[in-house]
């Protein structure tokens, strides 16, 4: 449950207070936020690239995760605001990586050592009960972290790995969203920005084609996006998600235009560019109920012109900090945790106390085409045990162990336990 203050701004003395608001109330502000904070301690080096798998190693993590700050504004004529600002591993600065996923190839590249990030800022409009109106940024919805990315929401120490490998996350675009409540069904649909092909790789298939890179978002392709979620019952939601976007022409340069004779040189891609459009589908599910809390999904995405898009990546220049390497015609992502909560054996009250299991897996090189070698290495299977405390919906604490397996028997397997804790205010 999101638990909020409320302040109210006392505008009706105020010169232009009658335009904010004609009944002289002012305007309620909601403030809302969460934490996370992680240390880890993993058996494992960071590359995988070698020919067994990453080096055995024990080494510690500690990671200030996440902090984020959401704040909503009661609007007169029915309408709202929201916006909502992250904090990603400690805010901004700079970072020395090294890049393992090109086979042999390593880089040394400056990127940003954390995130400030705005998620969310957009302004919506009731219609009723049953119809809502936002434009602006939100979350794509998609898949089942679009709804459950706060820390009392998941089970695991972390967010799933199959699902934030494959999609951005949690995924954010801007655009114009549409929801409508039908008695049990809930329907969503969005009109948003594409993805930018330039940033899709083998190893997280297009998923940093989330644009971050540049001030201005390219919208030159579109997405349109459709969800439908069935609620029964208080506890339950079952739904499934598309996602349909073009992914050529938000690249930062017109370099997949179509070759054409007679093309105007004073005209950019006067024959059009190549079409390689991206289709997500999920299918996900949620269930609370006398004890037991679980959740997961399942998502496949296909993108037409994978090669193309990978031959013309190859040659990108390395100042623009993407990988560089091919990206498969398909990806497939599964995920489902499951807990129960044994507090309620011993008479808690306030707390959960809850032993869970995850599965994990992830495959960014899902039938690629015959050209594209089907590396086992990016065929991720993790498997999470441990204990999740919950208190008054609003702390958390969780440790787990996790066994990760990449596809083949010849990669040593990976091992990591990971201690987090959480907020929500």
């Amino acid at each position: 449950m999101k638990r909020r203050l409320a302040l109210v701004l006392a505008l009706a003395l105020q010169p232009g207070a009658a335009r904010a608001d004609a009944h002289g109330q002012g305007i309620e502000l909601l403030w809302a936020g969460y934490g996370e904070l992680t240390f880890a301690w993993l058996n494992h080096g960071p590359d995988q690239s070698r020919a067994h798998g990453a080096q055995a190693d024990s080494r510690l993590v500690f990671d200030q995760t996440r902090f984020s700050l959401e704040l909503e504004g009661e609007l007169p004529a029915d309408f709202e605001f929201e916006a909502e600002i992250e904090f990603e591993h400690g805010g901004t600065g700079s970072a020395v990586e090294l890049e393992y996923d090109e086979f042999g190839e390593f880089e040394q590249e400056v990127e940003k050592g954390g995130e400030v990030v705005l998620e969310e800022l957009y302004l919506q409009k009731s219609f009723g009960e049953r119809l809502r109106v936002r434009v602006g940024r939100f979350y794509v919805a998609l898949g089942q972290l679009s709804e459950n990315f706060r820390p009392t929401q998941y089970l695991a120490a972390a967010r799933s790995e199959a699902e934030t490998t494959m999609l951005p996350a949690v995924w954010d675009e801007m655009g114009v969203d549409a929801t409508l409540s039908l008695g049990d069904f809930k329907i969503t649909g969005q009109v948003v920005n594409g993805l930018d092909s330039t940033g899709f790789s083998t190893a997280r298939f297009i998923s940093p084609g989330h644009q971050q890179r540049f001030e201005l978002m390219r919208a030159s392709d579109l997405a349109g996006v459709l969800r439908v979620d069935w609620l029964p019952m208080a506890g339950m939601r079952f739904g499934t998600a598309a996602y349909r976007g073009g992914t050529t022409r938000n690249r930062p340069k017109p370099d997949l235009a179509k070759d054409c004779p007679n093309a105007d040189p004073d005209v950019v891609a006067d024959c059009g560019y190549v079409g390689a459009p991206l289709t997500l589908l999920d299918l996900h599910a949620e269930v609370s109920l006398a004890g037991w809390r679980g959740q997961g999904a399942v998502i496949w995405g296909q993108l037409a012109e994978a090669a193309r898009i990978s031959d013309r990546n190859a040659r990108l220049s390395n100042l623009l900090g993407v990988s560089r390497t091919p990206v498969s015609d398909e990806a497939l992502a599964a995920w489902a945790e499951v807990g129960y909560d044994v507090g309620r054996l011993l008479g808690t009250e306030h707390h959960r106390l809850e032993p869970f299991v995850r599965f994990d897996h992830v495959d960014t090189v899902f039938r690629p085409r015959k050209a594209m070698y089907d590396d086992p290495r990016f065929a991720r299977t993790v498997y999470t045990g441990g204990l999740a405390w919950t208190g008054h919906d609003l702390i958390v604490a969780k440790l787990d162990f996790s066994h990760r397996r990449l596809g083949a028997d010849r990669f040593r397997p990976e091992n990591a336990a990971r201690l987090s804790t959480g907020f929500i205010f």
